[in-house]
């Protein structure tokens, strides 16, 4: 199993508020739609339901993330639809009463021997998701 992480961010937002976010996804969709026009392309063909987002990919196709686990420190979405398994995660720490600190993680069992190849694009799109998560909870 491969781990990549996002670099941490810090949202002024109790945590409370955040994770209450990840209670219903589709609140996330109202947030991405009001992004502005060059945002909301950067993060491409993404849709979220009440338990899933939905990624629509030219490599893969559709990738659907469902809820695996929803916390109040923890949110982690399991893939569908690919041939390895790979976990999701968003943490959130309390910095103070009115800021929290939230970081996105990526866990994929891909073989040793492909890992220098999709290395880099693994960090990637945690990287991607990371910033997403940290615009949508502003």
């Amino acid at each position: 199993m491969a781990t990549y992480k996002a670099k941490p961010s810090v949202i002024d937002k109790p945590a409370a508020e955040i994770a209450a976010q990840f209670a219903d996804l589709t609140r996330l969709q109202g947030a991405l739609d009001k992004l502005p026009e060059a945002e909301r392309a950067k993060v491409g063909d993404v849709r979220f339901t009440a338990d899933s987002i939905v990624m629509q990919t030219t490599q893969v196709g559709e990738i659907k993330f469902e809820v695996k686990e929803r916390t109040p420190e923890r949110v982690a979405f399991v893939a569908g639809g690919l041939p390895m398994p790979m976990v999701i995660a968003v943490d959130m720490k309390s910095v103070s009463d009115t800021s929290t600190e939230v970081e996105a993680s990526l866990d994929i069992d891909i073989p040793a021997v492909l890992k220098p190849m999709v290395g880099g694009t693994m960090q990637k799109a945690v990287d991607q998701f990371g910033v997403l998560i940290g615009q949508l909870s502003r």
